[in-house]
């Protein structure tokens, strides 16, 4: 099998993003006179990578820098990234930050903590004698392993076929979507993978891990280790222990020998041994999304926040209580702040196309060429007042939550002679809205108390256009963040947490924190009339296949 793993520094597309947009002079001025603490927030997204300085125990960001991270497309369906290149793109991040960091006067015994936020169930494995990567990181939206979870589910006890057959236990449905498929898939694909699993020499993780160790030494003496969060999306970690379960692996067929040491997401796991930040502790991990549940300060029972990035994520806070669903949503661990803290649990509902089906290569930009820029997005979907019942489900990879459907296919409805480029648009944008209705429905059947607001958070919500379409499609307020992404300050608040066990973070961030609200300006006769059309085209999709039927009971 071939295998590229080579550095493409060279290839990516550098960008300095300097100050973030929401650190204000007069946050410097505050600093003037005295002696601040700092916390670092590495953001290692699926798209890029970022390193952000704060105010300890605050939202204000003082410096940061970010820079694109390759993506490869080796086959249809495939999605690859090269751990090198992550890891030496995080460095850079680091470094140049750490240099305007200093030129603004501070020291590097000013920055206390450096947390850690990733994206999710990508999956490496490497070496444990030389700590080289044993193929590229698949990433989480890569949909190679349908096959293998077609031969997972005909091995199912007594023929039942059922892919949510291990959801008591891990919480989760058999999809391509977790790390254990990428693993199994590795072990039975790739032979310097199944050599060094045989030999117990493969070590296993998620970007998180990955950092982790190479930051803290790599072969010379790195830890290995994950939080509970990210844990919970391999399908391996069992949900109410919070540990790795036989009973899981066996079924994936995999060694313990390469797993990492599960930890709390909030907690001194080593002290940085690489770039220019050497000496200071990473005391945080959490995965992005449920960073992002931190950084919006969604610390009760019954809060949900949305993340529209590359996918979109919905995560509604449960509480120390397990929710096991009954309507297609995953039961994960939201945080767990300290080692002895209470774990907190969240339901959550994924999607896999949101600002990816505006940006992504070979689509709506480059593809189709109806814009040169994303920026282009927000002023030609405002050019129209409707999409003229033009609706497009953009099942690249199938559809996650709450139909977990792998053969679904994308496709637009309702085309007509008057239909212009503004309206495929225009119904781009309301797809992934429409998405989000679908699983606050099912979070609305699981925990039998409706939403009545949004949090919302993410590069998508800087289009207004967007979020008003995503309050009157769902019927409920959404509320914006005045910071776009909350992952990093989610991972920062978590490190401060962790070297400062009495700062409270609810009562912190929010004197500080504005938002704006979007409420619906449409009635619900014209919002179900349209959601209803949008539950015929994603039937189309998942009927695409006449040798897969739709699951029936997501369409009632």
């Amino acid at each position: 099998m071939h295998f590229r793993c080579l550095s493409r520094m060279a290839r990516s597309k550098k960008s300095n993003k300097g100050l973030v947009p929401y650190a204000s002079k007069s946050i410097e001025r505050m600093e003037e006179g005295g002696t601040t603490k700092f916390v670092g927030a590495i953001d290692e997204g699926t798209s890029s990578a970022r390193f952000i300085i704060y105010r300890a125990g605050s939202d204000a960001a003082i410096c940061s820098h970010q820079l694109d991270v390759t993506s490869f497309y080796p086959k249809e369906g495939w999605v690859e990234q090269d751990p090198i290149e992550i890891y030496q793109v995080v460095k850079t991040c680091i470094d140049v930050t750490m240099e305007e960091f200093k030129k603004k006067g501070k020291k590097l015994k000013d920055l206390v903590a450096v947390g850690i936020t990733n994206q999710r169930e990508s999956s490496i494995v490497w070496d444990r004698r030389t700590g080289k990567p044993l193929y590229n990181a698949i990433i989480w939206l890569d949909n190679r392993t349908s096959v293998t979870v077609d031969q997972l589910v005909e091995s199912i006890p007594n023929n039942s076929k059922n892919i949510e057959y291990l959801k008591p236990l891990c919480g989760l449905p058999l999809s391509p979507y977790f790390s254990a498929l990428k693993l199994r898939w590795l072990r039975d694909n790739v032979p310097a993978v199944t050599k060094a699993m045989n030999d117990g020499d493969a070590m296993f993780g998620t970007i998180d891990t990955w950092l982790i160790y190479n930051l803290t030494g790599g072969v010379n003496g790195g830890v290995h280790l994950t939080d509970v969060t990210n844990a919970s999306r391999t399908m391996l970690m069992n949900i109410e222990t919070l540990q790795w379960d036989r009973h899981l692996l066996d079924f994936f067929g995999l060694p313990t020998s390469i797993l990492p040491q599960i930890v709390s997401s909030c907690e001194k796991y080593g002290e940085i041994k690489e770039t220019k930040i050497e000496g200071v502790p990473i005391t945080a991990d959490l995965g992005d999304q449920q960073a992002a549940l931190v950084g919006q300060q969604c610390f009760q029972r019954g809060q949900a926040k949305a993340t529209y990035g590359t996918g979109c994520f919905l995560l509604y806070n449960t509480g120390p209580s397990v929710v096991h669903s009954t309507h297609g949503l995953l039961t994960t661990v939201g945080y767990q702040l300290g080692r002895n803290a209470t774990p907190m649990y969240a339901l959550e509902g994924s999607v896999a196309i949101a600002g990816v089906a505006l940006k992504r290569p070979k689509w709506l930009r480059e593809n189709l060429g109806l814009f040169g820029s994303v920026t282009q997005v927000e002023p030609m979907a405002s050019m129209v007042d409707n999409s003229l019942d033009v609706y497009f489900v953009p099942a690249f990879s199938g559809l996650y939550a709450p139909y977990w459907n792998q053969e679904a296919r994308g496709i637009i409805c309702g085309l007509s002679e008057d239909t212009t480029s503004e309206h495929v648009v225009r119904a781009t944008l309301e797809s992934i809205c429409f998405q989000v209705r679908d699983i606050l429905e099912s979070m609305k059947k699981d925990c039998g108390i409706p939403l009545t607001k949004l949090m919302v958070d993410g590069g998508m919500t800087v289009n207004n256009l967007f979020l008003q379409l995503q309050s009157d499609l769902v019927g409920i307020s959404v509320i914006k963040s005045k910071i776009p992404e909350t992952t990093a300050l989610g991972a920062a608040l978590a490190a401060y947490k962790a070297v400062e066990p009495s700062f409270k973070l609810e009562m912190e961030l929010s004197k500080s924190t504005a938002r704006k609200t979007y409420t619906p300006t449409i009635n619900d006769n014209e919002r179900d009339v349209r959601y209803a059309k949008w539950k015929m085209a994603v039937e189309r999709a998942i009927g695409w296949d006449a040798a897969v039927p739709p699951r029936s009971d997501y369409f009632q």
